[in-house]
């Protein structure tokens, strides 16, 4: 089985910009930025730009989910 095709890829590696996390949890960029300035979401600045891994982003929602 070939498990190295996008679609058998886990989220381990993955890394998101701000304009795809806001479509991915439905929300504005606006929004995301400032999460992410205050520390809010899991986030790395990458000189002047933000990334997200999405695994990180997938574990935090689940636990805002649990709240």
């Amino acid at each position: 089985m070939d498990t190295s095709s996008p679609t058998n890829q886990d989220a381990a590696g993955i890394i998101m910009t701000i304009a795809e996390v806001a479509a991915y949890l439905r929300l504005s960029e606006a929004t995301i930025y400032k999460l992410a300035q205050g520390r809010r979401i899991p986030a790395t600045k990458i000189g002047r730009a933000w990334r997200f891994p999405k695994q990180l982003v997938d574990e935090w929602v689940r636990q805002r989910a649990s709240l």
